[in-house]
């Protein structure tokens, strides 16, 4: 009994805790019916959304393009985005702030940041002594960080989707360069985090590129691998994938395409931007040289001129693409001085001759990264905007040997679409098809230690050891474990990039630190003073490279086993609870999987690093540990309490537990019965009954990071409220300006309908002086006083004037609704008298309409005519300035109370079923045809009829209504039978075009 009533128990918090997990589920979707992805670029982004009803869209601005510059222009009381920013960068260059992500992540000393301050002289950079970075300087009270400029612009974006969406979007994709390292990418999520966006991955712009691809061409995906090359060259920088499209068999839905990354190559400096600056400088010698005698200034020095420059070079990029020369002119680029030059295409191909050179560097790269040739390769696919230049084509044709390039694809929104796709699979409010997503690792990463060796008796030494966490190329997101067995106490491990020989010299001092961090390890000794009987199995660091490549050290544990007698006692409440929760969602343990990414589990023990070579008897030792057993990954103990025993079986990897097991197989299936069993097999069996008892213990952990120091969380949360406060201020100005915007319209408008004559026909000439008084007034106000008025002021302000035009404007209002409405209503009144009285005339056995019914329909008419014919009159008697007595809402109001009237007599005309008539004895109607009363033919009676019983006939008037040619026409030939016969279908006939 006790028992049954424990299970049912079980079952019911099992059930509790399937409602808990379902509960949760459509909370988080109650936030999340709509998804966006913010394509970053380095000019440009692209915004996109998915919703209900909305798959996979690009978002408009409010110019209504479908791509905004990633500008931002920053001042005292006011903030300018995309388009209005770019054209401020013209007036006011200083404030506006462009290609700025090119600072994210990098300290003060790193190529780049040098780089960006000779690009953009008129930008002032700060440097920050706590992480080492800079930031804009835009005034002394104006101060940003490169995270914060990108947190303003990720706002933005939200608020162009949510535009767009009309609803609230918190779920974002973000892409980023494929070859951003880990400081970066970490600045990319502080930044989101400011603009309090909840970021479910960031995808590396490639990727989402070749996922586009992918999802649009499922159908051409097999289990044949096809190799994919696309190189993107942006404004910012160039990179080269190598992608692999092949079907692959799933767990969760069977056969299903993927992509996986094979090799990447890239350039951080290549791209459309480097070529509009060596245009920029071109157009400023040809200026200079203009202007040569006149002791004029040079155009370099002047930052607005620069600014015209840069966009008119922009310009000339993209028209050369198609021409092979172009006049480029500026209106008054510095002191007035209008500015025209020829520029030729081959004088645009001989400025930029060493970045064509450098074209074919990213192919090269990919190819080696991924181990292929170009034989491999079967297409080559353009994206980027910088593809476009003609130079550009002409070379990678040549470097790919290809016959032609491949166009088939939107080079602008090809990575925005595909990140959308990504966020619609990674959101709980969408179900997609799936399309398996194998990343790869660009940067190596692995794990560094020193302990000490005894080499010779009494000798001893310390040994630095290196072992790969994350190899080149590897997929992720992965999960691994390094296991330490040569430690009982307190240590410290590194965590640092793997071999970056593939970057070259300038390449590697643009990535800055090759170190991520240090981790130190407290509690280790005490963890083994703790559990002195127990079989250590090492320290087990797990470590994550999550979905949006960025790692992280889960947690450090101390493991400890031992054995114990396997007693068949009944399982613990919570261990039973568990179960049963698990056999609710499907049965037994799973990996945990996803969708559009792997998620593998790994371990690895002290093993050899690649290429590494130790001595003899170093391999041996690393061969004895690497034999050691490997935790079982795939069923995490309960979550317990720290040190309590975590009871769980595990199957050992070692030779002799290996052996164990085959031994219990004969015994499992029964082959081997008691008999005969030797002492030594009933003493091993006695042994395989125990099981293996676990204990946990949990290591504290202290992080230096060493690459780039994070922002606190103080930190993070003054940035939000920074952007927040800014944000909150630009409402308040938008508001203000739309009310002041308001105010002066309504001004203006309101003194020329003044002028106009429905106005001064309802209006005396005093009520038109005071109006154009008080209106003169509150414009001087708005004029003198305005700027400084607060919205509330200029609300109330307006308020004000509307009430004193309101009873002017109603009267205006009305005039102009009267000739509609009394149509309307003559229509109405006309109509309801017409069916009235045919609803009077029908005939007392078909009527369908009550008396009372009827006289309800005539007194609304009555009464409408009346007070139509009542208050006309009494309009008609008062004077065009005072308020009228026929009002529009009124006439609307008499119009629904009889059509209402009208409408209840249809609807009950419409579903009343008409009465039966009377029926003679042979189920017909004794109505003789047309033919036998109007002509006096003979009716042959049916057999056994007599003369007495006679039909009843039609009354005289309906007889001579029929015409004459109705009569039925008389076959040749036909007999008194044949006409007998006929007579009863005739009058059939006749009947049936009589109800009609």
């Amino acid at each position: 009994m006790a028992a049954s009533v424990r299970r049912q128990r079980l079952r019911r918090l099992a059930r509790w805790a399937l409602m808990a997990v379902l509960l949760a589920d459509l909370l988080a979707l109650s936030d999340t019916l709509a998804v966006m992805s913010v394509d970053l670029g380095s000019e440009s982004m692209k915004v996109a959304i998915v919703k209900p009803g909305v798959p996979m869209e690009i978002v408009l601005n409010k110019e209504s393009r479908r791509k905004t510059p990633v500008t931002v222009t920053l001042k005292e009381n006011e903030r300018f985005f995309g388009d209005s920013a770019a054209s401020m960068a013209i007036k006011n260059p200083k404030a506006t702030l462009r290609y700025f992500q090119q600072l994210l992540g990098k300290q003060e000393d790193n190529p780049h940041v040098a780089l960006y301050r000779v690009r953009f002289p008129e930008h002032e950079l700060g440097f920050d002594p706590q992480r080492q970075t800079v930031y804009f300087q835009i005034s002394p009270q104006l101060q940003f960080s490169p995270e914060e400029v990108l947190g303003m612009v990720l706002n933005y974006s939200r608020s162009l989707a949510e535009d767009f969406a009309e609803q609230p979007i918190k779920d974002a994709v973000i892409t980023v360069p494929a070859f951003f390292n880990q400081a970066e990418r970490r600045a990319v999520l502080q930044a989101a985090h400011m603009a309090g966006l909840k970021v479910l991955q960031l995808i590396n712009d490639n990727t989402a590129t070749a996922l586009s691809y992918g999802v649009f061409r499922r159908k051409d995906i097999n289990t044949t691998a096809q190799n994919i090359m696309f190189y993107d060259m942006g404004s910012g920088s160039t990179v080269c994938t190598i992608v692999t499209y092949q079907t692959v068999k799933t767990k969760e839905a069977g056969m299903q395409p993927q992509l996986q990354i094979r090799g990447v190559g890239f350039d951080r400096t290549l791209g459309g931007l480097e070529m509009e600056l060596r245009l920029r400088e071109h157009l400023a010698g040809l200026f200079n040289e203009q202007r040569k005698g006149q002791k004029a200034k040079d155009v370099r020095e002047n930052p607005r001129a620069m600014a015209k420059l840069l966009r008119e070079a922009n310009r000339l990029k993209t028209v050369l693409s198609a021409n092979v020369d172009h006049m480029a002119q500026i209106e008054g680029l510095m002191d007035d001085v209008d500015f025209k030059a020829k520029v030729t295409r081959v004088e645009f191909e001989e400025l930029c001759t060493d970045l064509f050179e450098r074209v074919p560097g990213p192919v090269q790269q990919a190819l080696q990264s991924a181990e292929m040739n170009l034989d491999e390769i079967e297409q080559v696919i353009l994206v980027g905007g910088a593809t476009r230049v003609p130079k550009v084509q002409e070379v990678l044709l040549k470097a790919v040997r290809k016959e032609e390039l491949g166009k088939n694809i939107n080079a602008d929104e090809a990575a925005a679409m595909g990140a959308v796709y990504q966020a619609a699979a990674l959101s709980k409010a969408f179900k997609v098809k799936p399309f398996v997503v194998r990343d790869a690792v660009i940067y190596p990463i692995l794990v560094e230690f020193t302990r000490e060796v005894e080499e010779e008796p009494g000798v001893h030494s310390l040994k630095h050891n290196k072992r790969i966490l994350f190899s080149r190329m590897g997929p992720y997101p992965q999960r691994k474990v390094i296991t330490f067995n040569r430690y009982s106490h307190d240590f410290n491990f590194h965590i640092n990039y793997g071999d970056l020989s593939f970057l070259g010299p300038e390449d590697l001092r643009v990535f800055g630190s090759q170190n991520l961090t240090t981790v130190k390890l407290k509690g280790v000794g005490e963890s083994f003073k703790k559990y002195p009987d127990y079989e250590s199995k090492g320290i087990k660091a797990h470590f994550h490279l999550d979905e949006s490549g960025v790692l992280s050290l889960v947690r450090v544990e101390s493991v400890f086993e031992t054995l114990v007698e396997d007693n068949p006692e009944e399982e613990s409440t919570l261990t039973k609870l568990g179960n049963t929760i698990s056999s609710l969602f499907g049965g037994g343990t799973t990996s945990d999987t996803k969708e559009n990414g792997t998620d593998t589990v790994q371990e690895e023990e002290e093993s050899p690093a690649q290429g590494s070579k130790d001595e003899p008897g170093e391999q041996a030792e690393l061969k004895e540990e690497a034999e050691a057993p490997v935790e079982d990954t795939s069923q995490p103990p309960p979550p317990e309490p720290k040190g309590d025993a975590a009871p769980e079986r595990e199957q050992a990897t070692d030779k002799e537990n290996g052996e164990k097991s085959e031994a219990q197989k004969p015994s499992e299936k029964g082959e081997t019965g008691s008999e005969g069993i030797s002492p030594a097999l009933e003493e091993e069996k006695k042994q395989n009954l125990a099981r293996k008892q676990r204990m946990v213990e949990e290591i504290g952990v202290e992080l230096v990071v060493l690459d780039l120091p994070d922002l606190s969380e103080d930190e993070l949360a003054r940035s939000a409220q920074k952007l927040q406060d800014l944000t909150v201020r630009d409402l308040e100005k938008q508001e203000r300006e739309k009310a002041a915007n308001s105010l002066e319209a309504f001004i203006f408008e309101t003194q020329d309908k003044l002028y106009q004559p429905e106005y001064q026909e309802v209006s005396t000439e005093e009520q038109r002086e005071e109006i154009s008084g008080r209106l003169s007034a509150a414009s001087t106000w708005l004029e003198d006083e305005g700027f400084g008025a607060t919205t509330v002021m200029l609300k109330e302000k307006l308020a004000e004037l509307r009430k004193l035009c309101q009873a002017l404007f109603f009267r205006v209002e009305e005039r102009k609704k009267w000739p509609e409405r009394l149509s309307a209503l003559d229509n109405l009144l006309n109509h309801s008298s017409m069916f009235l009285k045919g609803a009077r005339l029908i005939p007392e056995m078909d009527q369908i309409f009550t008396e009372v019914e009827m006289t309800t329909l005539e007194k609304v008419i009555n009464e409408t005519w009346a007070w139509k014919n009542t208050t006309m009159a009494e309009q008609a008697k008062l004077p065009a300035t005072e308020r009228p007595v026929l009002l529009s809402k009124d006439i609307e109001a008499k119009m629904m109370a009889l059509d209402r009237e009208v409408q209840y007599l249809l609807n009950k005309a419409k579903f009343t079923k008409p009465r039966p008539r009377p029926k003679d004895k042979n189920g017909t109607r004794a109505e003789p045809p047309l033919n036998a009363s109007a002509h006096g033919e003979k009716v042959i009676r049916p057999p056994g009829q007599t003369e007495d019983t006679q039909p009843i006939s039609e009354p005289e008037k309906a007889t001579r209504s029929e015409p004459a040619d109705s009569e039925p026409l008389e076959l040749e030939g036909a007999g008194a039978e044949s006409e007998q016969k006929e007579q009863p279908t005739e009058q059939k006939r006749t009947l049936k075009n009589d109800e009609l």
